[in-house]
Order: C-alpha cells, then structure tokens, then sequence
C-alpha cells in the first residue's frame, strides 16, 4: 500500500526535565503522519467531518526503541495495512535524522456516523481517492 513520510522537528514542550520526549506526545506525531497520508489523496479530516463521518482510534500499538530528543528532526513514515472497510489501519515507524528507528506502531481507526455514532463502512470517495493513486 501507498507510503507516506513527513518530517519535523521535536519541540521543547515535547519533552520532559530530561530532554526526552514524553511517550505521550507520540499519539499526536501518529495522527500528523495519518492525516498526510490520507491528503496525499485529497481526502482531510475535515472533510470527512463537513460529510458527517468521523475516524475514532479504537486500536493503537507503539513498541518504544530508542528515546526522541529536543530538536531531533524526526521523519513519520505512515503505510495502510489493507483495504479499510469499516476501519482503517496504518503501520508507522518514525526514525531520527541518523535514520535510526524510534518507534513503531499501529493504529486502527473506525469509521463511524456522526449523527448516529455507530459505525459505518469506508465512504465510496475516500475508497475512490484511494484506489485512483
């Protein structure tokens, strides 16, 4: 499946006493790297929000192997397992500018109606925008 990478650097905030950055935080650099990749197609959040269809995480799994510091320039590389159905899953490793892997990580996300909050399946235009690349 299509690949997506974004890059940044790790900002003060980010980090604890000891310059490291907070595990926290690694949920929010997993949502930029979805986000991307699903623009990549012309599909945002946003949009899929204004058409009343959100993406909750019902699913999410980082295995930690080395620490991210203040000012590391990190690289989140964003791949989709399959196909989404009435989920969709990606896979993320992110690597420091030594090209050393931090962390990696999965996250599946349900699609879901937001005037029923119940799920449904993938919309017809993000399959559509998918598949076009």
């Amino acid at each position: 499946m299509d690949f997506n990478k974004i890059s940044f650097r790790v900002r003060y905030a980010e980090t604890d006493q000891m310059g490291v950055v907070y595990h926290g935080n690694y949920a929010q650099y997993l949502e930029m790297g979805r986000v991307e990749w699903l623009r990549q197609f012309g599909v945002s959040y946003k949009s899929m929000e204004e058409n009343g269809v959100m993406l909750p995480v019902i699913f999410m799994r980082m295995n930690f192997k080395k620490s991210a510091v203040y000012d590391d320039l990190l690289s989140v590389h964003t791949k989709l397992k399959k196909m989404p159905s009435v989920k969709i899953e990606f896979e993320f490793e992110i690597f420091n500018e030594q090209d050393e892997l931090l962390v990696e990580a999965e996250v599946a996300l349900a699609f879901m109606d937001m005037k029923t909050n119940r799920p449904i399946k993938c919309p017809d235009y993000v399959l559509e925008a998918i598949s076009a690349k």
